[in-house]
């Protein structure tokens, strides 16, 4: 009886300190701060406005600036961050391949499209014969410029060649446009001397060009190069608190925040 005794109270103790104990994780795993990784600029500024609201829903968010398009997914995939925004899901194949991880898109974040701009032509019909035409020269942008061009209807491209386009590729050329590449950051400043200008929106926002009065023909709205995403480890997809964070990409004040910032350069990707 007395041994039974001393049993009970040190059980009722163990028991007692292991809920404690499960009651203290529960509280760490709730309170841990969630590392988004963003390259600067407006990726960066809309994962800002991201962690302001997620604080509101009781979450600790953070963002960590990079200055590169490699060492985002390398730091999440090593797991120094828990989610990044900054990148489409070509990209993020592309460096799953190369580097053997897994990563996955988990919501959309930003959309960010390519368009046709000029200062003398408002619509793809009055595109003259003989136009001077910039597009970016790195690969990546040349071959998505061209095929927006195509999509235009302005020129017709090897079949099947999609963004490995190069200008070698052009097949049919019915209007005489002549094609320079240059450097994307230029492609702004070129339309003072060409009649159409082909430009990512990234240099579009940075040069504050005027989207409406002076861009009349883009990418769709669905376009894989064009819809950035918010992107985690695949053993994290389920996380309930990163699929909040995604939700709140998709919330009305971050929408909101994208169209007072940006005026329609950069807008939500739905």
């Amino acid at each position: 009886m007395k041994l039974k005794a001393l049993l009970i109270p040190a059980l009722v103790g163990i028991l007692a300190l292991g809920l404690a104990g499960c009651g203290s994780n529960t509280s760490n795993s709730s309170s841990k701060e969630i590392v988004i990784g963003a390259t600067s600029g407006p990726h960066a500024q809309v994962a800002e406005a991201v962690a302001k609201e997620a604080e509101k829903q009781g979450l600790k968010v953070s963002v960590r600036e990079f200055s590169d398009y490699v060492t985002p997914d390398k730091a999440l995939a090593d797991g120094d961050i828990q989610l990044n925004a900054y990148q489409h899901v070509p990209f993020l194949e592309n460096f799953n391949k190369q580097n053997g991880s897994d990563l996955v898109p988990i919501g959309k974040t930003i959309l960010v499209r390519m368009g046709l701009y000029s200062n003398s032509v408002h619509d793809v019909k009055d595109v003259p014969n003989g136009a001077k035409v910039s597009i970016p020269n790195d690969p990546t942008n040349a071959g998505r410029a061209l095929a927006l061009l195509q999509k235009a209807g302005l020129i017709t491209l090897k079949e099947g060649i999609g963004f490995k386009a190069t200008v070698g590729d052009i097949t049919s050329n019915p209007r005489n446009l002549q094609i320079t590449e240059l450097e994307a950051a230029q492609l702004p400043r070129s339309l003072e001397d060409v009649t159409v200008a082909v430009i990512p929106m990234n240099y579009v926002q940075s040069a504050g060009l005027d989207v409406d009065k002076q861009g009349f023909f883009f990418e769709p709205m669905d376009e894989p190069l064009a819809v950035m995403v918010l992107a985690a480890r695949a053993q994290d997809k389920d996380n309930p608190d990163y699929k909040k964070i995604a939700e709140i990409y998709q919330s009305q004040a971050i929408k909101d925040f994208i169209q007072n910032t940006f005026h329609g350069t950069i807008t939500s990707a739905n």
